[in-house]
């Protein structure tokens, strides 16, 4: 790289369209700072660095989170050449969805477990699960609604997503668990959560996940017993999206501090309040981390 190619962050800010103090929270928080450093000189961007910002601004954009579009960023390799980033992105996303689709339907285990590992390895888990299996499940499911067939397509790849994101490193056992995931009642649709376990796991925030299908009595029981600071509690269907499992929870003597609905099953209009909605994995693991670990927020 020829020392051309230096931009001040100044110079860097305007051509974003951001502020030079976003530009210095991205270097603090993510790494995506100026590489270029001359003697006796403040540190200047090369090409390259405003290549990867340019790229972790577009995803942020399309609703990744900052964090996991900085480490996106970073793995791509970019050169000044190099086609559009966020284009090259979309379409690894894409070829993904696609190759892990027809090996779902071939029934090839091994290949589904593979990708879908590869898959979170490398984009992280929260843009693996916004942009390559929520929609392969949701393809999926598209399918079998549309004909009554592929359900044994639909386990086998259920089975390997958890599979996989069971594989995610989870904390040291001596950190404390302030988080409890569930389904609600008769909900048996346990991804999100395990998707999310493993989402907070990797920002070193233990979760415990209590799976699908969960009475509100044993509900109750889990919160009792283990006194946590947050609970989230996960509808798929309105048909299992009873607030009442909710109230039970903000009547408790000693509650958590956050009790938060995941899924599009709950209508927010019924929701008692002081309970909180996340729209999305990012949302609920901004919310979670927040409380679990209020260091990192």
């Amino acid at each position: 790289m020829s020392t051309a190619a230096a931009y001040s962050a100044g110079a860097v800010a305007r051509r974003l369209g951001v502020a030079v103090t976003t530009l210095r929270t991205w270097h603090q928080r993510y790494g995506m700072g100026p590489s270029l450093h001359e003697p006796g000189h403040h540190r200047r961007y090369t090409e390259q660095d405003v290549e990867r910002l340019q790229v972790m601004q577009r995803l942020i954009f399309e609703g990744v989170a900052p964090s996991e579009a900085a480490r996106w960023a970073n793995r791509l390799p970019l050169s000044s050449t190099s086609p559009d980033s966020a284009g090259f992105a979309r379409v690894d996303a894409g070829l993904l969805v696609r190759g892990l689709i027809r090996a779902a339907m071939r029934l090839d285990a091994p290949a589904v477990r593979q990708r879908v590992t590869r898959a979170v390895q490398d984009l992280g888990v929260v843009t693996a699960w916004d942009a390559v299996l929520v929609p392969v499940l949701t393809a999926i499911g598209e399918r079998y609604s549309a004909t009554g067939a592929y359900v044994e397509v639909e386990h086998l790849l259920s089975g390997c997503v958890s599979a996989a994101l069971g594989t995610v490193p989870r904390p040291a056992a001596d950190v404390p668990v302030q988080t409890l995931l569930t389904c609600a009642d008769e909900e048996q649709h346990s991804l999100p959560i395990e998707a999310l376990a493993a989402a907070l796991a990797s920002r070193g925030v233990p979760a415990r996940v209590l799976g699908a299908r969960v009475p509100p009595a044993a509900l109750i029981a889990a919160v009792r017993r283990t006194g946590p600071a947050a609970v989230l509690v996960w509808s798929h269907q309105p048909s299992t999206a009873d607030p009442a499992q909710l109230s039970a929870i903000l009547a408790e003597r000693v509650r958590p501090v956050v009790l938060a609905a995941g899924g599009t099953g709950w209508d927010e209009s019924t929701l008692p309040e002081g309970v909180l909605r996340p729209g999305s994995l990012t949302d609920a693991l901004v919310i979670l981390t927040s409380i679990s670990n209020p260091s990192s927020a």
